[in-house]
């Protein structure tokens, strides 16, 4: 099916600023950039992107991203590609080297956002899948075999020096804002921003290799951890019909030579992979690290992705917070450049961000601490800990993603208040012509008032009418289930199973505003703390007028 219009928001331009040729620069095309440039350009964003490398990288890198990142990717356009390039991935599993289950996190198949928990994915059809939808977007424009040589913020625009790779000319770029997405030996991070990097003090080599096996169905997609201290080791989905096994470097093992072609043989015959039952596409040594840059942001120039932050891979989650970057600073960039935000509002993405990615950084290091200890008595000492935790707790779920700061309703306290901070669950709605996920039905893209009330009356407090236009608020009325498809026109949706009303409930809340990036900026019980929230959000974006957004999805 194609995105819903929801997915392409009227643009609102702001003044153009001499010279300022592009309204935001991303230096960078992997899965981060490009999922960048394409929020901003369906908003009607005029996106210059440059790229080291003349072609997409034919190798994996990633192998997974969780529910909240398909749902972006959803939104970005390419719903029906991430079901295609990608598969659920089985239960996250660490076992011991006698093949005792040492953890299980459940994965399900269809998880609180509409999205299986995890997708394994072949990362280059991924980024091909993103280059396709990028094809045709007039306000997005692709520099490949440029590589970024010299930044500097001038009046009100950044201009970057890039330099073809293949013939050494180089070419003036200017732009209203920059955002490295240009890796962990990022250049804006180094030379825009001047900025190092926070270290965990976790470094350690491991050679990843990624296989195609002759026939998938030999060996089953696995999520598996393998915590042997004679040979910490992982087994994982890489898409489907493809599948990568990683191994660690041990300490007295010579670095030279455990990257080798003949090593990376060795070491896949532990899992039964040879040339007769498989093709090895590439093996490659990486130092897995946890790392996170002190600044993310100084004054036009910000960085997301990789250029942020690196963590180690044993929680899958450094693409995904990579895609969470992008989708937090999108609609924060879209609003400063309409003019409907101050510019300080980019303040609160790494205010919101910053903690999260920690939060990450820190269970991915303490993952890896645990499985790649090599002294055979204390891994003795945490399989026993570990299989009593088993025992007492059973297998775990992910955890849910919550942010505690930024742009949220807060209370006297000035900490969030209520909901404020959770991810919206998105759920299957109905409306009079059609049914299915309430982002495809709804539709998204900009700020949303669900409600269980009339929305018209839902934000007046006395008589007197707070209007949502300077946040560009879109109503969503939730019918109750059992209602008639029929009665569900305008702005209503029926809520088929419920799982709305339930969720209200639990919150004690009848009305939620919801950010453009799918987060509760906060919730209300009634119209007078409906109107309330309204004035906060508008408030806290500075009240500019902002563009109405098109009345889409279930209002069509």
């Amino acid at each position: 099916m194609n995105p819903p219009a929801a997915f392409v928001p009227a643009p609102s331009r702001a003044p153009h600023v001499p010279g300022a040729a592009a309204d935001v620069l991303v230096v960078g095309y992997g899965p981060v950039g490009q999922t960048l440039a394409l929020l901003l350009a369906r908003r009607g964003r005029r996106v210059t992107v440059v790229e080291r490398w003349p072609r997409p990288y034919p190798m994996p890198r990633a192998v997974a991203f969780d529910g909240p990142s398909a749902r972006v990717l959803a939104f970005a356009g390419i719903a029906d590609a991430v079901r295609g390039i990608g598969e659920p991935s089985p239960d996250y599993v660490v076992e011991n080297a006698g093949g005792a289950e040492l953890l299980r996190v459940s994965l399900a198949p269809e998880g609180p956002y509409g999205w299986p928990d995890s997708t394994s994915v072949y990362q280059p059809g991924l980024e091909e899948a993103l280059s396709r939808c990028a094809t045709g977007l007039p306000e997005l424009r692709v520099l490949r075999g440029h590589r970024a040589v010299g930044i500097a913020e001038r009046g009100g625009a950044v201009e970057l020096v890039a330099e073809d790779v293949g013939s050494g000319e180089h070419r003036t770029l200017t732009a209203r804002w920059v955002v490295g997405c240009d890796g962990a030996n990022s250049f804006v991070r180094e030379q825009g921003l001047g900025t190092g990097l926070d270290d965990s003090g976790f470094a350690l080599d491991w050679m990843a290799c990624d296989v195609v096996p002759h026939r998938p169905e030999d060996f089953p997609p696995l999520n598996l951890q393998v915590a042997d201290p004679a040979r910490p080791r992982v087994a994982v989905s890489a898409g489907p019909g493809h599948r990568r096994w990683e191994f660690m470097r041990l300490p007295h093992e010579p670095a030279a030579e455990f990257g080798t072609a003949e090593n990376a043989r060795r070491l896949l015959s532990l899992f039964g992979v040879d040339a007769k039952n498989a093709t090895v596409e590439r093996h490659a040594v990486y130092t897995f690290a946890g790392r996170n840059a002190r600044c993310w942001r100084r004054g036009r120039i910000l960085l997301a992705g990789d250029a942020a932050h690196q963590m180690p891979p044993f929680a899958g989650q450094g693409m995904c917070s990579g895609i969470r970057d992008a989708a937090n600073l999108a609609w924060k960039l879209d609003l400063v450049l309409a003019g409907a935000a101050g510019e300080d509002l980019l303040d609160t993405y790494e205010r919101e961000r910053r903690p999260h990615v920690q939060q990450v950084i820190d269970m991915s290091v303490g993952l890896g601490r645990l499985i790649c200890e090599t002294d055979p008595a204390a891994a003795a000492g945490r399989d026993a800990a570990m299989l009593r935790d088993r025992a007492r707790d059973g297998a775990g779920r992910p955890r849910p993603d919550v942010l505690t700061g930024g742009f949220l309703h807060r209370d006297t306290a000035a900490a969030p208040q209520g909901p404020a901070g959770v991810l919206l669950p998105q759920a299957t709605v109905a409306h009079a012509t059609a049914s299915g996920p309430f982002d495809e039905i709804a539709g998204t893209g900009g700020f949303t008032l669900l409600t269980l009330d009339d929305p018209g009356r839902a934000a007046h407090d006395g008589g007197t009418r707070t209007a949502p236009d300077p946040l560009g608020v879109r109503p969503v009325r939730l019918l109750p289930p059992g209602t008639p498809r029929g009665h569900a026109t305008g702005g209503a949706v029926v809520d088929t199973e419920g799982v709305y009303h339930a969720w209200l409930a639990a919150l004690g809340a009848r009305t939620v505003l919801v950010r453009p990036d799918f987060y509760v900026y906060g919730a209300a019980r009634d119209r007078a703390g409906t109107a309330a929230l309204l004035r906060a959000a508008a408030d806290g974006l500075g009240g500019r007028p902002a563009a109405a957004r098109p009345a889409t999805g279930a209002q069509r």
